[in-house]
């Protein structure tokens, strides 16, 4: 009975934890069902509540941004209408003033047209009265015209011609003691100076090539310098720049070219292969470059020293390198180096006297044919090519103006400018300081003596003392002693103007008048 009923308990618990079990399985996701459903609403309500807020918070923000642009319009507004409001005060008082000038333009056109109709009144009466005057004038000059037996013209030409006849020789004689009196005046004072500058400054004068010789040891040296099948004198022209000329004469090399730097090179080039002995294009390439930067120190010292000696600082170091190249140049047998230094001594020795500048007169000597240093590279004559450098490198305008007047292209427009000039024909002109061809010297004897017997009443010209006088022979009849003068001043300028000469020529009109008779 026991065992039964404890299995029936058991049976009872067993189905009764079935149903429970199966209960809870039912129950639970009803459970969370139910749960969920209690969550979701509370987050709709929490969203609801947000979004409520969110709507108020938007709604608050709108109205407030709607004040502050309706204020910010206010604003603006106000400003536009104060703006309006001070532009239409301008344009009242542009218009007010704008009838106050009408009244006055109407004023002044009133006033003007009373004065126009005063004139025309006036001009008409000076017109009325012009008119009686020349009737007048008209009567007397016919009734003189009845008295001279001569007409208006006829008189004007007899007095004109009798003014001019007296006035003629009137005029030559006041020229020609003006001419005197100054001449008499700056004779003395220009022949001191120039006398002063030239005893104070000369200076030796090389002569002028564009070939220079290289002395050889041996005849066979030629072969050597020729090399196999010329390819040590093929490397030399090409590398030196020049051209080497290899003929009958016995020991001798000519080197040939127009520019004298290049020449220079060539020729210390050689002489240094020659003295060495090993000659072939390696060793040649290696000289070359040694003895072009030995000449472009030396080219650097010579500008440095000649602004030493002349005391002019700050000049330009490219310039002073153009200087320095005028060392290898010539011009006429005298070499530019010197005649620089020359024109810039005698410049500044002048310059003194006349109480100006001296180191800008020296400066612009020293720069007066920079462009020579340049002119067989570059285009353009030296003056030219002078200008461009010193305009370049920020030279005084005195300077700019010496270059480029000083060959009479442009007006000198300072007293330096002429004293450079003068320097410069000073220095050309110094005896033995150029050399002049027979050929050039003839053709300039000859146009000269041509010149000068292109005048009416010469009868014969002659050059003398190498063309730096010229002495005019004239026919007594025709040329009278103030004619003669008048003709010697007229030959000196036609000379100045189509003659290229140096240093300066007197010109003497010679007019012998001779009585003769014969006795019989």
């Amino acid at each position: 009975m026991d065992s039964t009923l404890a299995i029936i308990l058991i049976i009872i618990a067993f189905f009764l934890g079935i149903g429970i079990g199966i209960l809870i399985v039912f129950l639970i996701p009803q459970l969370k069902k139910v749960l969920a459903t209690k969550k979701a609403e509370k987050i709709v309500r929490d969203a609801e509540i947000k979004a409520e807020h969110i709507t108020k918070s938007a709604q608050i923000d709108a109205k407030q941004a709607a004040h502050e642009a309706r204020l910010l319009v206010e604003k603006e507004i106000k400003e536009r209408k104060s703006e309006f409001h001070v532009i239409e005060n301008k344009l009242m008082q542009r218009e007010n003033n704008i009838d106050r000038r009408d009244a006055q333009l109407i004023n002044k056109e009133v006033a003007l047209e009373e004065k126009t109709q005063t004139l025309n009144e006036r001009l008409k009466e000076t017109q009325r009265r012009n008119d009686i005057l020349q009737d007048k004038i008209d009567s007397i000059l016919k009734e003189l015209e009845k008295v001279a037996q001569l007409s208006t013209n006829e008189a004007r030409d007899e007095i004109f011609r009798r003014v001019e006849s007296k006035l003629a020789k009137e005029i030559a004689a006041f020229i020609k003691n003006k001419e005197d009196e100054a001449k008499e005046k700056a004779h003395e004072t220009a022949k001191e100076l120039i006398a002063l500058a030239i005893n104070k400054y000369a200076q030796d004068v090389t002569t002028e090539r564009t070939v220079s010789a290289v002395t050889l040891p041996n005849d066979e040296m030629k072969g050597r310098i020729i090399g196999r099948e010329g390819r040590n004198i093929r490397t030399l022209e090409q590398l030196l720049g020049v051209d080497l000329i290899i003929d009958d004469t016995p020991e001798v090399i000519t080197v040939s070219s127009f520019d004298p730097i290049r020449r220079e090179i060539a020729k210390l080039t050689l002489e240094r292969l020659i003295r060495d002995g090993r000659i072939q294009p390696g060793r040649i390439e290696e000289v070359a470059a040694k003895v072009k930067e030995e000449i472009d120190e030396v080219i650097r010292k010579a500008g440095e020293e000649a602004a030493f000696k002349l005391g002019l600082p700050k000049i330009h170091k490219e310039l002073l390198n153009y200087v320095g190249r005028l060392k290898y140049r010539t011009s006429y047998g005298q070499n530019a180096y010197d005649h620089a230094l020359e024109v810039a001594y005698l410049s500044g020795i002048m310059a003194v006297e006349l109480g100006l500048d001296q180191n800008l007169a020296k400066r612009a000597g020293l720069l007066l044919d920079i462009g020579k240093a340049v002119d067989f590279e570059m285009d353009g004559s030296h003056v030219e090519i002078g200008v461009r450098l010193a305009k370049k490198y920020g030279e005084p305008d005195v300077v700019i103006n010496s270059i480029e007047s000083h060959h009479d292209d442009v007006p000198a427009k300072y007293i330096i400018s002429h004293l450079v000039a003068a320097a410069d024909t000073l220095s050309a002109a110094r005896p033995g300081a150029r050399r002049e061809t027979v050929e050039n010297y003839i053709k300039r004897i000859e146009k000269l003596e041509a010149l000068a017997k292109s005048y009416e009443g010469v009868s014969q010209s002659f050059a003398m003392q190498s063309g730096r006088e010229v002495r005019v022979i004239v026919v007594p009849e025709k040329i009278d002693d103030l004619a003669a003068f008048k003709l010697a001043r007229d030959i000196r300028e036609k000379i100045e103007n189509e003659l290229t000469y140096p240093g300066q020529i007197k010109v003497s009109v010679i007019r012998e008048y001779r009585a003769t008779e014969t006795a019989k």
